[in-house]
């Protein structure tokens, strides 16, 4: 079972916790615009589990965002995330900072 997903709004970085993946991203897909307002970074070090649907959704986000001139940074990548993003070719258009 799932964990659920929290997140917690620092000033230009969206924290998250838990596990971003089918089971979770829902509020955070309809909170979206609201929680990336001024935000440069989501910091994904304290995701426990990302699926291929939370890869899709921090894809979009960082598109999102980049649409609206910011240059959105993931930060905190576990190896998981960065084998998943690389299992899908997605390292030119989802670069990611390392954990740590």
């Amino acid at each position: 079972m799932a964990e659920s997903l929290r997140f917690d709004d620092q000033p230009q970085t969206l924290v998250l916790h838990g596990d971003l993946d089918r089971e979770t991203l829902l509020p955070l897909w309809r909170q979206r615009a609201e929680l990336l307002k001024g935000k440069t970074a989501i910091d994904v070090a304290q995701l426990r589990r990302v699926d291929s649907s939370g890869l899709a959704l921090l894809v979009h986000l960082r598109a999102e965002q980049l649409r609206n001139g910011v240059e959105l940074k993931i930060s905190g990548a576990t190896d998981r995330l960065k084998t998943l993003i690389a299992l899908y070719n997605l390292q030119e258009i989802m670069p990611v900072e390392t954990q740590g």
